[in-house]
């Protein structure tokens, strides 16, 4: 197959998303060949090529019809169309997935002892930021003048040299904050990974490749979502361990060798399974309670 009919995927080169999107192409049966020195990787095993480049190329690369394929932050994704709308050039795309990694929040977060007394305590106020644009899309929104001054990393130094009163930054913890003597004051961005895809048309061969390779990626999504659940249940409390079993799945009840009154039960439950369940079905009757990860599924 010629290099014009393989499916190309970027991804992040290194950082918080890099690692999630190895495992979760792995985990689709991919063998991946990467380097840390190798910036496009061959899939040994699909017709699939891995460009590993900065996260801020990604939208672009997408956008752009060089990759088919992208994984990237929300808060990458959004910055980037904000950007290109600004330079009035397109940024069409399609959200094929979001994906259940890479969470985080984009806040502003200013120096501790700040008297803050809400949003309008911002106004006039100079950030420190690697997202304009969504920081000037969120002063529009409250109504407040803010200038910012772009970094590229090491944010949440800038209050501290006096190159800014507060910054806008990536929260997931908040414990680089705290340690920065910063305090986070406003929520504006809230961000997961997503799968994004070309707006231009596919070839039929890379269009194939895509339909072989997406219902996989649905399927980790959704079992690492999902718990297998196996007990024995009395007979004749099947009604209120069904009404337990998180989720909309129906149980599947079979009988148990040489027992009469005791069925066995197993059901997909893709809520959370607490432990206060599990001592209401023992507080029934039940026993022998496995709750188990799912690696894969489909259907």
């Amino acid at each position: 197959m010629t290099t014009e009919t393989r499916l190309r995927i970027a991804m992040q080169k290194s950082g918080r998303l890099s690692d999630d999107t190895q495992a979760l192409l792995k985990r689709c049966g991919l063998t991946l060949n990467v380097t840390d020195r190798r910036l496009l990787a061959h899939v040994a095993n699909m017709p699939i090529d891995i460009m590993r480049v900065r996260s801020s190329d990604i939208p672009g690369l997408v956008m752009d019809g060089v990759c088919d394929l992208g994984i990237v932050g929300d808060n990458t994704l959004e910055e980037a169309a904000l950007e290109r709308e600004l330079m009035g050039q397109k940024s069409q795309y399609i959200r094929t997935s979001q994906l259940n990694f890479g969470g985080c929040r984009l806040s502003i977060a200013m120096p501790e002892g700040f008297d803050y007394q809400g949003v309008k305590s911002l106004d006039g106020l100079r950030f420190a930021t690697t997202y304009p644009q969504l920081l000037n899309r969120y002063a529009k929104e409250k109504g407040i003048n803010v200038d910012f001054c772009l970094l590229k990393g090491s944010v949440e130094v800038a209050p501290r040299v006096g190159l800014s009163d507060g910054i806008c930054d990536l929260v997931s913890t908040g414990a680089t904050l705290e340690a920065n003597g910063l305090v986070e004051v406003e929520e504006i961005f809230k961000s997961k990974a997503s799968l994004i895809q070309t707006a231009s048309t596919l070839c039929s061969e890379k269009q194939s490749i895509l339909d072989t390779l997406l219902p996989r990626i649905q399927g980790v999504m959704k079992a690492k979502e999902s718990k297998y659940i196996m007990l024995h249940a009395p007979k004749d409390k099947i009604a209120e361990v069904s009404a337990l079993m998180p989720g909309k799945e129906t149980p599947t009840i079979l009988p148990l060798a040489g027992r009469d009154d005791l069925v066995a039960v197993h059901v997909v439950a893709t809520e959370t399974f607490f432990w206060e369940t599990m001592e209401k079905l023992n507080a029934l009757g039940c026993n022998s309670i496995l709750v188990m990860p799912i690696e894969k599924m489909m259907g």
